[in-house]
């Protein structure tokens, strides 16, 4: 059961939580004692939450789309009301073609579209709608990148435009909101998730390949291995750590 924890007391909204690396983040603040509200478009939403109540902690389930900004409006008035406050709103959600391999020649517009609309329209609203709650709280944002946004991919050309944009809206937003107290930082995960499990079927030699360059050895698990790192960003620990991009990926990239 959870009673306590380095985030009791606290409130945080995740999206894209349904599944994946969200959900597992969501187990993980929840475990830390966080009242969690799960912005997912599906079903699976829900299924997250009861996974969390079943463990004892709490939380909420409110369908919406990152894309709209009302329904990024729903979800925060959600945890203001239910948890009380906002302290950490996490934007995880992200295409759900962010795994098709494809070279720019093949790509169309309503593939652009919908890597841009999720990751970097859905970060700018989360950003904006939030604000306010997270200034109330000296809150935090938290942005999820990726390896293809910090050294680009050769086979994913739109996925590692929005995650490297990501990153340069989050250093802005670090060095506009911390005269606000209001923390603003990246996470780059590696973990075993359905969209993986999904990429590395359609090319089995991708998990070997993966090995190879992870000095660990092994993907990550979302909730053991991403999420208590989300949770320190989360938390009063991080309250001095703003602007970084902190990749969660046992090696895989590394910087000097």
């Amino acid at each position: 059961m959870t009673t306590g924890g380095t985030l009791a007391e606290r409130t945080v909204l995740i999206t894209g939580a349904g599944d994946g690396v969200g959900r597992g983040i969501a187990l993980a603040c929840a475990g830390a004692g966080a009242f969690v509200v799960v912005m997912a478009r599906h079903d699976n939403g829900g299924e997250t939450v009861a996974a969390i109540e079943k463990r004892g902690g709490s939380g909420r389930w409110v369908r919406g789309d990152v894309t709209v900004a009302a329904d990024v409006d729903a979800a925060v008035a959600a945890a203001v009301t239910d948890g009380g406050g906002l302290d950490a709103m996490i934007h995880n959600a992200t295409s759900r073609r962010s795994s098709e391999p494809a070279r720019l020649e093949e790509v169309d517009a309503e593939q652009w579209d919908d890597h841009a609309a999720v990751s970097l329209r859905g970060a700018y609203h989360c950003a904006q709608v939030a604000l306010p709650a997270l200034r109330e709280r000296r809150g935090t944002l938290i942005l999820m990148t990726s390896p293809a946004g910090m050294e680009g991919s050769r086979t994913l050309p739109l996925y590692g435009v929005v995650k490297g944009g990501l990153r340069g809206f989050a250093k802005s937003l670090a060095r506009e909101w911390a005269p606000f107290g209001v923390t603003v930082n990246l996470v780059s995960p590696l973990a075993q998730t359905p969209a993986m499990v999904n990429a590395i079927r359609e090319d089995p030699a991708l998990a070997d390949r993966l090995a190879a360059r992870v000095p660990m050895g092994r993907l990550g698990d979302a909730e053991s291995d991403i999420g208590p790192v989300v949770v320190f960003l989360a938390g009063a620990g991080a309250r001095y750590v703003t602007g970084q991009t902190l990749p969660v990926d046992g090696g895989r990239f590394m910087t000097l």
